[in-house]
C-alpha cells in the first residue's frame, strides 16, 4: 500500500468518526496554502471551500486570522507536498466543503462545520 493510500483511509475514519461524507483530494490536487504552514507557528488551521477553478477548496495557514488586505496569502500547492512538509494535516483534507479545523503539534484538535464557508 502506498503513502497516500494510507492517508486516504486516514481520512475517510475521520470522517466516518465525525458522520460526514468522505470528500478526498488526490495527492495531485491543488490546494491553497500560506507559507506559514512550514514554519513552527501555532495553530494550524484549515477550511474547505467549494471546489473553485482549479482549487480544491482547501486553505491552510498557520497562526492567527487571515489579513484581509492581502491577495497573495494563499499560493496554489500540490496536495502530497505536504507528505513531507506537514503530514500532520493530511488526514483532515477528506473533509468535505463547510468544515474547518484547528490542530497544534502538541495534540489539540478542533474540528467543526461551519455553514458560511458554503456561502462564500
Amino acid at each position: 500500500m502506498n503513502d497516500w493510500s494510507f492517508i486516504q483511509q486516514e481520512q475517510e475514519s475521520l470522517c466516518n468518526k465525525l458522520k460526514v461524507t468522505w470528500s478526498p483530494v488526490e495527492i495531485d490536487s491543488l490546494i491553497a496554502i500560506n507559507d506559514s504552514i512550514f514554519s513552527s507557528t501555532q495553530p494550524i488551521n484549515g477550511l474547505r471551500h467549494p471546489i473553485h477553478g482549479t482549487i480544491e477548496g482547501w486553505y491552510l495557514w498557520s497562526g492567527g486570522e487571515i489579513p484581509q488586505y492581502d491577495n497573495d496569502f494563499f499560493k496554489p500547492h500540490h496536495a502530497g507536498h505536504l507528505i513531507t512538509m506537514r503530514p500532520i494535516i493530511l488526514k483532515y483534507l477528506g473533509l468535505p466543503p463547510g468544515w474547518r479545523f484547528q490542530i497544534d503539534d502538541n495534540g489539540h484538535e478542533d474540528i467543526w462545520f461551519d455553514p458560511s464557508i458554503l456561502e462564500i
